[in-house]
């Protein structure tokens, strides 16, 4: 419990610091707020927002600024949102890749079959249940709201994984369920970004950079130093390339590969995904939790243990730069978020889970019961994080975004509910 805790003031604490911080900001000085949150930086012609977008979304009472001829603005939530979290969501990719790569990765194999499946009912559950709720609200609401519909399938894994070990105890096999459900979660949730919400007009010519910075780093610093090592035990090259170059040649090619994701529409905070394969890697992982990884010494765990207090200050300004809606902001989207996350979570892990489990014959861990699949949707449905993430991104800024954002905020609540869910369902706790 200790190490679960530990991580989690590690990368979560901060982050509900600054999402506090904003709301009592965005509701004691919404204006003083908002010229914060879009702060011009730079304006230039290589990175940020659009201009135009951002003088018809922000313009307000920045008219002081004489840009000339400039094409875009780097504002302190571009920063944050566009730039800083794709460190985030490397870390984020990094457990995904262990755990579908390494011979003992937790997504590999039978054993991942039925969380797998749960995922998916952990994903459409939610879907239906927002899109259902929004049309029979009617089609304004409809029209209004729909592009929303991938907020509620988000699961913050650190959150989610704490209530769960308080619910089941840390020796329940239902927590590992929930974890690999949480990781499969986070890969799904990164595909739905690049896919379905792109942050302009596509250009996916750009992606061939991309694609080139990470075939080339590949080469360059990881198989071809090992060909020309081949038969020399004292692997000169090698050695040079990861004691004096060490994480230049990624550094560069995480940059080009976040200018092409930049440039391609994609939203570029999945800028450095492509590059997390191509770092050297351990042959085995301990876990996003275990605090035995800082020991091991591939250069993907080393880069991973380096970005660990640039990502805690990072999470702190993303809730600072994210969270700051107003109270009365609630509206339907709040609503349909909430029920998304609440409803569609635990139905759809119950319903997948058990035609994974039974119908399909692939069973579930020893010691785990179908009935624990509804706790588990019920832990699953804290959103937060990667909820915010979506919102921001699904939503122009206004009144929609921002309550679709309370929802997300909201979806804490399910911590309470999961505790009351693990009592009615009679939940034995396993500390062993």
């Amino acid at each position: 419990m200790y190490r679960v805790w530990n991580f989690v003031t590690n990368y979560s604490l901060l982050l509900i610091v600054g999402a506090v911080i904003a709301l009592f900001w965005a509701n004691s000085d919404p204006h003083a707020y908002h010229h914060f949150v879009e702060h011009p930086l730079w304006f230039n012609d290589w990175i940020g927002l659009d201009y135009s977008y951002w003088a018809k979304s922000y313009g307000d009472g920045f008219e002081k600024y004489e840009v000339g001829d400039i094409t875009k603005v780097l504002s302190l939530h571009y920063l944050v949102n566009d730039m800083l979290m794709a460190l985030f969501f490397a870390i984020a990719a990094k457990e995904v890749w262990e755990a579908v790569i390494l011979k003992n990765g937790s997504l590999r194999g039978k054993k991942a079959a039925t969380p797998l499946f749960a995922t998916a009912g952990g994903m459409f559950g939610p879907i239906a249940v927002y899109l259902g709720l929004a049309y029979f609200m009617g089609s304004d609401t409809y029209n209004a709201v729909a592009n929303g519909w991938a907020i509620p399938t988000a699961t913050d894994i650190a959150f989610s994984y704490l209530v769960g070990r308080m619910v089941f105890g840390a020796g329940h096999p239902a927590v590992r369920f929930l974890l690999l459900l949480a990781i499969a979660d986070d890969a799904a949730g990164l595909v739905i970004l690049a896919i379905f919400y792109p942050s302009g007009e596509l250009a996916p010519e750009w992606l061939l950079l991309s694609v080139a910075a990470a075939v080339g780093v590949f080469v360059l610093a990881n198989w071809l130093p090992r060909k020309l090592d081949r038969g020399n035990q004292a692997r000169p090259v090698s050695t040079f390339v990861r004691t004096r170059l060490h994480f230049v040649p990624y550094l560069i090619a995480a940059c080009l590969s976040w200018y092409g994701f930049a440039e391609s529409g994609l939203h570029p905070a999945l800028g450095l995904l492509p590059i997390v394969p191509t770092i050297p890697h351990a042959d085995r992982a301990f876990g996003i939790f275990s605090e035995a990884e800082q020991y091991l010494t591939d250069l993907l765990n080393q880069f991973e243990h380096a970005l660990k207090h640039p990502v805690e200050i990072i999470l702190f300004l993303f809730g600072l730069l994210n969270a700051g809606v107003e109270f009365n902001a609630m509206g339907d989207a709040t609503w349909l978020v909430l029920a998304g996350l609440m409803v569609g979570k635990p139905v759809g892990i119950l319903i997948f889970g058990w035609i994974a489990a039974k119908p399909l014959g692939l069973g579930i861990p020893q010691g785990m019961r179908i009935i624990d699949l509804v706790v588990i949707g019920c832990v699953a449905a804290i959103g937060f994080t990667v909820s915010l993430f979506v919102a921001s991104v699904a939503f122009d800024p206004g009144p929609v975004q921002d309550a679709a954002k309370m929802g997300a905020l909201f979806s804490f609540a399910a911590a309470g509910v999961s505790i009351l869910a693990g009592r009615l369902c009679r939940v034995e706790k396993q500390n062993g």
